[in-house]
C-alpha cells in the first residue's frame, strides 16, 4: 500500500454560469504511486515525481 507523502493541496475554484450563478469546483491533485530505491511505494504528485526523476538525472 502506497503512503501519501506530500502536503500539497488541490485548488478551490468557482464555476460561473451565464446567470453569474457561482458553484464551488474542487481541481485535485494528479496523484501516482512511485516506488523509491529502498523499495517503499509513496503516493507523490505528478509535478513532484517530475522533479525527482529531475534531480536524480543532474545527480
Amino acid at each position: 500500500m502506497a503512503v501519501n507523502v506530500t502536503t500539497r493541496k488541490g485548488n478551490v475554484k468557482n464555476t460561473r454560469s451565464h446567470a453569474l450563478n457561482a458553484t464551488k469546483k474542487r481541481q485535485n491533485l494528479n496523484l501516482q504511486v512511485y516506488r523509491l530505491e529502498d523499495g517503499t511505494k509513496v503516493r507523490i504528485s505528478a509535478k513532484e515525481k517530475r522533479t525527482l526523476l529531475k534531480n536524480d538525472k543532474a545527480a
